[in-house]
Order: C-alpha cells, then sequence, then structure tokens
C-alpha cells in the first residue's frame, strides 16, 4: 500500500461524496489485494467517525475541534502539534494523548482544552494521518535474548524490536544500523524493525552521504519496473513530431554545464539563444527540454518522479528524479537534434519585457561551455579565435549588455542578492528563492537573472489565459526572524532605515545588503540574512514572491527532469496549444494567438474545456502539498549534509582558535559563528570561569558581575574548538579572548 490516510482523506472535498472505484483509480489499487486493503481502511475511518457512507458512497465528517497538523516533539517527552495554517496557535500534547504517534507524523487532533493569553491549547491524537518515520537511525542493543534498536534521533521517545530477517543481529550490537520500520506501535505493543544496513560502528565511522540517506529514508536507486521502463524510451523521436514544431536548428544555440563534478553525468535541460530583431530589439530565447515528451501521464516513470518529486544533491551525490536512462534522451548536447519548448522574449534596449512567444520547437546546440569557461572567454576577449566568434559575440552581448540590463530592473522594482558561494546546481534561484551574486562567477548570477524571466513569462501566460498551473511563492519573512539581526547590525554600527515597522519589503533587504558592504563581516551578515528568508513554496493559486520581487505571479519551468513541478507546468503548456479554444465560437472568423502574449486581455472565454478544467484544478490543489512536502525534505537533506560536513571538520580542528562574531545570545551562552569557515558554535555560560554572568535580554548580552565585561551581538571573539557532537552538528567553543566592556544602561532592569 502506497498511501498514506492522509492522501486517502485528500481526495474528499467540499463536502461531497465519493465512490470507493474512484479512490481505488485515484490511489493506484490495481489488484485484488491492496483493493481489499482500501476497504478495510475505508471501513475504519468510518467506524470511528472521519467518514460516513451514503447511498454506497462516502463523506468526511467535519468537527470544529479536530485540527490536522503535524507533531513536533522534545527529547524531554512533551509535544506540539503545529497547524498547517499560519499564526494558528500550537496545540500541547501530553506524551499519555500522543496515540503511539512520533515526532514528526501528520496527525488529527482534537482539542480537549481551550487555550488562554499565556498557555497553549491542550489536545489529544485521534488519527495519525501520516507517518514521517518509515526508517531510522538507530542504535542495536542487546537485552537477554531481545535485540533493540535506539533511535539515535532523541525526539524518538521509543525502542524497536528487532527481527533477524537474514541479519546477523549479534555483528550489529552496538553499531549505527538503518533500520527499516515493520509495523508501528499498537496498544501497549511496542514497534518491530528490522536492519537494512549495518553503517558503521557510530555516526562518525559512517558515511556522511549514506548517514543523511537512510535518516531521510532517501531512495539511492530506482525499481526494476522504472529502469526498464526508461530503457525502452525511444532513442530517436518520430519524423512526423517536427511538423509540430518551430523548426530552430539553424539558430546559433549554446548550453552552459556546472563546474562541480558529480556522481550523475551533468544533465542539459536548457539552451539558449540570442538575435537582435529588425527594429533592435533583443530576442533572447530559452529552450526547456521537452520531458513532457517522454514522460506520459500516469505512466511507470511518472508515478516514480511525482513520488521523488525533486532531485536531491548531496555534495557529489546525486539522486536524481528520473533514471538514466531518460535523461540521456532528454539532455541538450552539442549537434544533437533536441525536442524543446521554447520561451522567446522580446526585450528593449532598456532590458524591459515588450512581448513574448512560448512554441514547442526543435533545436540544435552549437556550443557548450562551464561557467568557468565562459568567465574566461569574456575575459580574454582580444585573445578570441575566429572559430569562437559567434559565440563569444552572443556572450558579450548577453553578459555585458541585456543580463546587467534586466538586473537594474529588477532592482527598480525591489529586488535584492545575496553575496555568497553559489551552492544551489538549478539555473534560476532554486530552493533558496533569491538570486546569489557570485564574486568568483559573476557570469553565473547574470545568467539567472535572464533564466527567471522565462518562469515569469510561463507565469504570465498561464494566469492570463486561466490555465491551471503550480506557482512558486515565497512569503516575506517574519520580524521575529529578523529583530536579532537587525540588533546586530545595529550594534556593529551600520544605520539602515527600513521603510516600516509593520511589514518587511524586499526594498529593506535591498538596504540591509548594501549597508552589509560597509563591514568586514558582510559574508557572515549574508549567511545569517539569508537564514530570515522563508523557504519558496508550491501553490495551485498566483502570489507573491518576496525574493524575487514580484508581487503577482511567478513559477518554476526550466527544469521538468529535476522537479516534477516544472514537469507538470510543461503540461499544462502543451495542453494549452493541443485542447485550447483560440476563439470564443467556432463560428467565430478569427482567434487569438495563444502562443503569443499579444492575446492577454482579449480572451473573455474558457480556453480549456471546463470539465478539464475544474479536474486539473483540483489535482493541482492536492499536489502542491506534497510537492511542498518533498521540497523540504530535500532542503533539510541537504542542510543536514553540508551541517555534517562542518562538524568533521571541526572536530578535526579540535583545540584551534579562530576569529568570530556573536551573532546570538541567550540566557545559557552565545553563539560565535566562525568567520572564515562559516561555522556556528556555542560558548555555554557554564564554560566563563572567570565571572558569574548575568542575561539581560533588552540588550542582547551577557555581563560579568564582577570583571564588567559583556558579550553582546557584533562583539569580536577569539574561540577556541572545544568538543564537536558530530551526529548533532554541535560544535562547542570555549573564548580564550574578546567581548567588550560593560556599559552603564547594561544593569538596567529588563
Amino acid at each position: 500500500m502506497e498511501f498514506s490516510i492522509a492522501t486517502l482523506l485528500s481526495h474528499f472535498t467540499d463536502d461531497k461524496l465519493v465512490a470507493a472505484k474512484f479512490l481505488e483509480k485515484k490511489l493506484g489499487c490495481e489488484d485484488d489485494e491492496n483493493i481489499e486493503k482500501l476497504q478495510i481502511i475505508l471501513d475504519a475511518l468510518e467506524r470511528i467517525g472521519i467518514l460516513v457512507k451514503e447511498r454506497g458512497k462516502y463523506r468526511r465528517v467535519t468537527e470544529n475541534d479536530l485540527v490536522e497538523a503535524k507533531l513536533r516533539c522534545s527529547s524531554k517527552g512533551f509535544c506540539f502539534a503545529i497547524q498547517d495554517e499560519e499564526d494558528a496557535d500550537d496545540i500541547y500534547v501530553r506524551e499519555t494523548h500522543l496515540s503511539n504517534a512520533w515526532n514528526g507524523d501528520r496527525v488529527l487532533v482534537r482539542v480537549i482544552k481551550e487555550g488562554t493569553r499565556r498557555r497553549s491549547p491542550e489536545g489529544e491524537v485521534k488519527l495519525i494521518l501520516e507517518r514521517a518515520n518509515p526508517s531510522l537511525l538507530a542504535q542495536v542493543k542487546k537485552d537477554n535474548e531481545n535485540y533493540k534498536a535506539i533511535p539515535l534521533d532523541d525526539r524518538l521517545l521509543f525502542e524497536l524490536l528487532l527481527k533477524q530477517n537474514g541479519n546477523n543481529l549479534e555483528q550489529a550490537v552496538d553499531h549505527l544500523v538503518h533500520v527499516s520500520v515493520l509495523r508501528y506501535p499498537i496498544g501497549e505493543h511496542p514497534p518491530w524493525g528490522t536492519v537494512t544496513r549495518i553503517l558503521g560502528s557510530d555516526a562518525e565511522e559512517a558515511a556522511d552521504t549514506d548517514i543523511v540517506c537512510c535518516k531521510h529514508d532517501l531512495p539511492q536507486s530506482f525499481a526494476e519496473a522504472v529502469e526498464k521502463a526508461a530503457e525502452a524510451l525511444p532513442e530517436t523521436f518520430e519524423p512526423a513530431e517536427l511538423e509540430k514544431r518551430v523548426d530552430l536548428r539553424q539558430t546559433f544555440t549554446f548550453t552552459f554545464i556546472e563546474d562541480e563534478k558529480r556522481d550523475h553525468q551533468p544533465f542539459i535541460e536548457t539552451a539558449f539563444t540570442l538575435e537582435k530583431t529588425p527594429d533592435q530589439h533583443w530576442q533572447l530565447g530559452i529552450h526547456i527540454t521537452d520531458v513532457s515528451y517522454y514522460i506520459a501521464p500516469d505512466s511507470v516513470l511518472d508515478k516514480a518522479a511525482k513520488k521523488r518529486a525533486t532531485t536531491i544533491y548531496l555534495g557529489e551525490k546525486v539522486l536524481p528524479m528520473l533514471p538514466k536512462g531518460v535523461t540521456e534522451r532528454c539532455c541538450l548536447v552539442p549537434g544533437k537534434d533536441g525536442l524543446t519548448i521554447s520561451v522567446l522574449m522580446t526585450l528593449d534596449k532598456n532590458g524591459q519585457m515588450v512581448a513574448f512567444e512560448i512554441q514547442p520547437t526543435v533545436i540544435k546546440v552549437n556550443e557548450q561551455l562551464t561557467y568557468q569557461q565562459a568567465q574566461s572567454l569574456l575575459g580574454h576577449l582580444d585573445e578570441i579565435s575566429s572559430e569562437q566568434e559567434p559565440l563569444v559575440e552572443r556572450l558579450t552581448q548577453l553578459f555585458f549588455t541585456l543580463s546587467p540590463l534586466v538586473k537594474a530592473q529588477r532592482l527598480q522594482r525591489g529586488g535584492f542578492e545575496l553575496q555568497l558561494e553559489p551552492r544551489s546546481p538549478y539555473q534560476d534561484e532554486g530552493r533558496l528563492g533569491v538570486i546569489i551574486a557570485s564574486s568568483k562567477v559573476p557570469v553565473r548570477s547574470l545568467l539567472m537573472e535572464l533564466v527567471i524571466l522565462a518562469g515569469k513569462s510561463v507565469a504570465d501566460h498561464l494566469y492570463a489565459l486561466g490555465i491551471p498551473s503550480v506557482y512558486c511563492t515565497q512569503p516575506e519573512p517574519d520580524w521575529e526572524e529578523l529583530e536579532d539581526l537587525l540588533k546586530l547590525v545595529d550594534n556593529l554600527g551600520i544605520d539602515i532605515q527600513l521603510s516600516s515597522e509593520e511589514e518587511i519589503a524586499a526594498q529593506d533587504y535591498y538596504h540591509l545588503t548594501q549597508g552589509f558592504n560597509q563591514c568586514s563581516a558582510v559574508r557572515v551578515l549574508n549567511y545569517l540574512l539569508k537564514d530570515t528568508l522563508k523557504s519558496a513554496k508550491y501553490s495551485s493559486h498566483s502570489a507573491p514572491h518576496f525574493g524575487l520581487a514580484y508581487y503577482d505571479c511567478y513559477t518554476h519551468c526550466v527544469s521538468p527532469g529535476q522537479r516534477y513541478g516544472d514537469l507538470l507546468v510543461q503540461r499544462m503548456i502543451k495542453l494549452l496549444f493541443s485542447e485550447g479554444r483560440d476563439r470564443r465560437t467556432k463560428q467565430s472568423k478569427t482567434g487569438v494567438n495563444l502562443h503569443s502574449s499579444s492575446c492577454h486581455g482579449n480572451i473573455n472565454w474558457n480556453v480549456l474545456p471546463p470539465a478539464m478544467q475544474e479536474s486539473l484544478e483540483e489535482e493541482f490543489h492536492l499536489l502542491v502539498s506534497h510537492l511542498n512536502d518533498r521540497e523540504k525534505l530535500a532542503e533539510d537533506a541537504e542542510k543536514d549534509l553540508d551541517g555534517l560536513k562542518k562538524a568533521e571538520k571541526m572536530k578535526e580542528r579540535t583545540g584551534e582558535v579562530f576569529h568570530g562574531l556573536i551573532t546570538g545570545v541567550q540566557s545559557y551562552g552565545f553563539f560565535v559563528e566562525i568567520e572564515d569557515l562559516l561555522v556556528e558554535g556555542l560558548v555555554h555560560v557554564s564554560s566563563l570561569k572567570d565571572d558569574w554572568y548575568e542575561y539581560r535580554a533588552r540588550h542582547g548580552c551577557l555581563v560579568g558581575r564582577k570583571n564588567r565585561i559583556a558579550y553582546r551581538l557584533g562583539d569580536e571573539v577569539e574561540v577556541q574548538v572545544k568538543s564537536v557532537d558530530y551526529y548533532r552538528q554541535q560544535i562547542d567553543l570555549v573564548t580564550v579572548g574578546g567581548g567588550s566592556a560593560a556599559r552603564s544602561d547594561d544593569w538596567d532592569d529588563d
């Protein structure tokens, strides 16, 4: 059974009756065994009052005191149910009211005690909707004749009994292992698991990528059926396909590939053209490989891609969304005809969009180069050979003229960028939601300016024509997330005026980044500012994107082989061209051009058939939650690997002294960012042996009662690495110098 209760219940909307046959189809119950399991679940949900059966169909029962939430537990044993709705109260759940739910599980919670001004509402778990831990990392212990797995994550408050399952569990005792959950706890009966892999004697002995993959339950290979389906795809496309497309094979085309080496061959999904129009405008073409040509909806490959939803990058290791057989056929390589969806944008001399078209096309790549090679060519224009002239001419126009103009347009509408080393493998802004401007390879961020225009154009087109889509949005940051950084900035003497004390605008972040440039700790400040941004999310409705300063709509579309949301958008574009009505009635003599922005504002009819429109809107509404969950999982895994690598690096440097900046102060100690490495550690108050230190929250500092030494936000300190907890990525530091003299107002009462 591949679906969860949460997925099952998501198909019950607007108090509608739903047939079991409909659910069988939607949930992929294709054999008698899975159909029987589904019926058992439906009967159970009816028995506990979640569903009601009427005329052979099922309807969801709405209860006002039941809320859907995600459990967040602590190692101390108390848990909170975090509601999806923004600003909704967290619900306190006692350990006795968890009903065997674990940290991270999605649950239905019944509120049993209303909250007050000082106390959270209290609840009990009525139903576990989705388990968050199908597998986990653990240490094996032997208790008499029984083997037990003790989870490394101390928020998982249980032990699993282990079954042999062909493994020699004696060899696994006191080792770090990956455990698959065979059975979750039932009543008083404990959970059962089986060891799938012994990773090492402890976390430090195991490979960091193995730890991350096991911790987040990331698949490292595809099922045999998926691999076979990929290999069975045609090597070339049918000649008849060319008749349906605009032929751009004679237009000079170039691509860019990553400089970084990975264990997966580079998958080139976008190609570029740049030409001057007769009226001296620019025509920028961004050509996106047509993955939807090869991946049919609801096929084996489509289901595998939907389940993974995104490619995950773990250093040199890549966990792709699609198997190699697909990416080899879709990759845009020099000299090979490639099927693409092209966004052809006309921009004026100021870099403003004049018009655009979206066309199914066929292209042939002339040149392929890395970002470093592009940077080198532009830095040695006097050494260019005649063979390189067509490429270099376009690179010069692209990076010296057009991209700076587009960037100026973005800054004018309130956009900003962060000065950090680029980490995202995507050519658009990726998961971070903001442009990263690197001084080492500036061409990369300049290209990103143009790629983002393609996403904006596609979003504008689908929105203007009323076509269902998956939009990419980013909420504005919370004041609470920014307050400590603003105190730090103030303590560093950087004067920044924000536009409002109630709402944060992208323009404020621009002013912050400009102010950071006045300070020697510019890298640290940009790094901290990045952490105040909320993650970008998918939505079935248009909404603003904070990091790009778009206030209406935007979407991702340039990576259909790496992000399932992009593949859906590509399908919607092609559906528009195949099923869209370009006129109000068949009797109308003239229609609009559905490929062009010229049709915007000229359509007052339903472009897609109403039944198709309604079905797609419902499908996308259900799907965005899954896409967001998978993106969050990928983001957490990538951050986890980064944290492990930093912990490993600092473990090797235990005892060394570093220069750092105090970036956070609490009653239990202060956090120091080691500037050269962008690594954060904690100086615990108990390690400050020279005095008794008091916490002054209003001033963001710890103050020595006798020596009048203060450790406040923005102070520079010398710290020594005392110890490192590798798995928890916790770095303990001790001070060997720094701090500042206490001020008279530090002794004011908070």
